[in-house]
């Protein structure tokens, strides 16, 4: 048991290593406020153009998910939700095969149409939430 473990870790290095930059980062975020003006950069899209790119609002996002409020969380940025979820999952596998000895492979065979169909996502997304229309996906 204590051999397999020992041999455990350095194929945990890369899983383990990324879930601390991960944390790192939504630690900041949590502790610095993004809704109080000064402490991030705006967002450079919207500065020029008045409109709200798909990322606006992920900081906000973030530091709510941190907090535990997945309702504000969603106000925020719901894109941004759904990728931070995705990510995790995709940790938890990473991290599973990894304890198994097994190659990392993604879960999804991921086609041309998998990727079209995301960048509608995220236009569809971007339209929605500058139109009167997607008023509740404004940050």
């Amino acid at each position: 048991m204590r051999h397999r473990l020992r041999s455990a870790v350095p194929r945990l290095a890369a899983p383990l290593g990324s879930l601390a930059v991960a944390g790192a980062a939504f630690g900041y975020v949590a502790a610095v406020d993004p809704n109080q003006p000064g402490h991030y950069p705006a967002c450079p899209f919207l500065t020029v153009t008045g409109l709200y790119c798909p990322g606006c609002g992920g900081l906000r996002s973030a530091h709510a998910a941190a907090h535990g409020e997945l309702a504000t969380a969603l106000g925020a940025n719901a894109l941004a939700v759904l990728l931070f979820a995705a990510l995790a999952l995709g940790w938890l596998h990473w991290t599973a095969r990894a304890v198994r000895a097994r190659p990392y492979s993604f879960p999804v065979r991921l086609r041309a149409w998998h990727w079209w169909a995301a960048g509608v996502l995220v236009v569809a997304f971007t339209v929605v939430r500058n139109t009167p229309l997607g008023s509740g996906l404004t940050p």
